[in-house]
C-alpha cells in the first residue's frame, strides 16, 4: 500500500483554500514517511497558520497538503 493511500488524521487548517498540517510534529512525522515512500529528502515549511511537506522532485520544487483525508500535491498557497 501506498503512503498516498494511508489516511491523516492530524488536525488541520485551511488556508487560501487548502488543507494543511495545523502542527509542525505532524506535519514532520508525515514528511519522514515521505522521504522513505520517495527516496528523496523533505521538509516542511510555514504557509500562514499551517505546515506543508516540501521537496524537490524531478527537477521542480513540489509540495503537498491534506484533500480528503490523504496527501495531496497542492499548488503552495500565497504566505498570508
Amino acid at each position: 500500500m501506498t503512503l498516498f493511500a494511508a489516511p491523516v488524521f492530524d488536525a488541520l487548517v485551511i488556508v487560501a483554500g487548502h488543507e494543511l498540517f495545523k502542527g509542525r510534529g505532524a506535519a514532520e512525522g508525515w514528511a519522514k514517511k515521505l522521504e522513505i515512500e520517495l527516496k528523496t529528502s523533505v521538509g516542511v515549511e510555514k504557509i500562514g497558520n499551517g505546515w506543508v511537506l516540501s521537496s524537490r522532485l524531478d527537477g521542480a520544487d513540489v509540495v503537498w497538503g491534506i484533500y480528503g483525508q490523504r496527501l495531496k500535491r497542492i499548488e503552495p498557497p500565497p504566505v498570508v
